[in-house]
């Protein structure tokens, strides 16, 4: 296959998508739960029976678990001032990837997750926003919001709510490149402790990478990052001048760069292990990544066009190359992590999630696919693999309970045996939808 077939194949996917989006019109749909056998039946779903489970609660608030959806519901919140690779589009066209990311959680996770795109970009009216969002949602889900306010509202959110908050492009990206790197390291036989690290792009998904990365194991002496400007180092007037808007960015240019060199990512490429690029398209250049170590492992997780194409690195001597895209081999995606991140959260009733519980689950997808038989193009689960899920759920909501964040505590066997439950009823509901036709046939292309 040419390079000229191999992109045309990378932009069919888009356009087949804006046909299938238009002819649906949105990818969810709110179904009851309960049955209806009749008119009387909603003498009880609703008034005046309804007044019973509302009386219940009233005297017992933690009552509503009991009697709603409340604890399996979540709310997919942004501003759409950072969407994909799009940048600042704005709410409304943020829209099409949070109803993505709903059907993701109900058919991946079971999890009933409602969009919510704002009409804000003050960082203060977003997080009173989803504060008063509690009462009805189980846990939060944060999305595409733009650096450096992404930071303050995952940090305060997460202090002063009671549910889980959860930042995807944060911690999600964070928990499927560390579950990637640990098996491509071992395929490569490197020691994570002594691999030398490039990390390209400072944003919302390396910083997450880089804090979880530290807590695994790595030597933060040894990794060299690069935003816009170049290598962060401590020498770094500019955010320094600003360390306390950027206190993640300036923490990363104290602990990091041993030896303190100032450049452009070439620069910082040079004899590196291992590239973890969440930066941009088409910004990797292959006279770099030949320029680094033998058995280079590079993570181009830009989406939807990669910082560089995976054949190309290749081609440069790059040994591993994984990607953000599910078309490609070695797909490092947060919808391997999410569902089952938040599956695991909700059936222990977790006050949060904990950077322990989202290590649990990248060592539980490693874990995973090592058991499937790892190699060069399959260093993590693909999302067909469904019963990884429950097992992500599990890992997670067992971290939850060791760490005394879980307000039921729940035998693994049982932990497994229900997510299981609710993560294959989602997926042959839809089925069955499918089958009856009550979800249409994807429509023939008009030549």
């Amino acid at each position: 296959m040419t390079d000229k077939d191999r992109l045309a194949k990378a932009t069919e996917t888009a356009e087949e998508s804006l046909r299938l989006h238009l002819a649906y019109r949105g990818k969810i749909q709110v179904i009851p739960k309960c049955p209806i056998r009749g008119l009387s039946d909603f003498s009880m779903w609703y008034t005046p029976g309804v007044a019973e489970p509302c009386r219940a609660i009233f005297k017992e608030t933690g009552r509503v678990y009991d009697f709603t959806n409340k604890g399996n519901s979540i709310a997919i919140v942004t501003d759409g001032t950072r969407v994909l690779g799009l940048g600042d589009i704005g709410p409304e066209a943020g829209l099409p990837v949070m109803e993505g990311k709903a059907l993701l959680f109900k058919y991946l996770g079971g999890v009933d997750a409602i969009p919510l795109c704002l009409g804000t970009k003050n960082p203060d009216e977003f997080i009173q926003t989803v504060k008063f969002l509690e009462p009805t949602f189980g846990g939060i889900n944060l999305e595409d919001i733009s650096q450096p306010k992404c930071f303050r509202i995952l940090d305060q959110l997460r202090r002063e709510m009671g549910i889980p908050v959860w930042h995807d492009d944060q911690q999600g990206s964070g928990t499927a490149l560390l579950a990637g790197l640990l098996n491509a390291l071992r395929l490569v036989q490197k020691d994570i402790s002594t691999v030398r690290i490039a990390m390209i792009g400072m944003g919302a998904a390396n910083v997450a990478a880089y804090r979880l990365l530290k807590n695994s194991g790595i030597d933060p002496t040894r990794v060299i990052a690069c935003d816009r400007k170049g290598t962060l180092h401590r020498h770094r007037q500019d955010l320094e001048a600003r360390q306390e808007e950027y206190a993640e960015k300036w923490k990363v240019c104290l602990e990091t760069n041993e030896h303190g060199i100032q450049g452009t990512i070439e620069d910082a490429l040079k004899g590196a292990d291992v590239c973890i690029a969440f930066a941009g398209g088409n910004l990797l250049k292959a006279e770099w990544i030949s320029t680094m170590a033998n058995n280079a492992v590079v993570f181009a997780c830009a989406n939807p066009t990669p910082e560089i194409w995976p054949w190309e690195a290749r081609e440069a001597g790059a040994k591993i190359v994984a990607t953000g895209r599910g078309d490609f081999p070695n797909q490092v995606n947060n919808s391997l992590v999410f569902p089952g991140i938040f599956r695991g959260a909700l059936d222990v009733r977790a006050t949060t999630i904990t950077d322990e519980m989202a290590i649990a689950a990248a060592h539980e997808l490693a874990g995973y696919a090592v058991k499937q038989g790892i190699h060069e193009d399959y260093i993590l689960p693909t999302m067909d693999q469904w019963e990884v899920y429950p097992n992500v759920a599990v890992a997670t909501a067992l971290q939850a309970q060791a760490q005394g964040l879980a307000k039921m505590q729940t035998p693994e066997g049982q932990l497994h045996a229900e997510a299981t439950r609710i993560i294959r009823q989602a997926r042959e509901a839809t089925q069955l939808l499918m089958k009856e036709r009550m979800i249409s046939p994807v429509p023939k292309r008009e030549w």
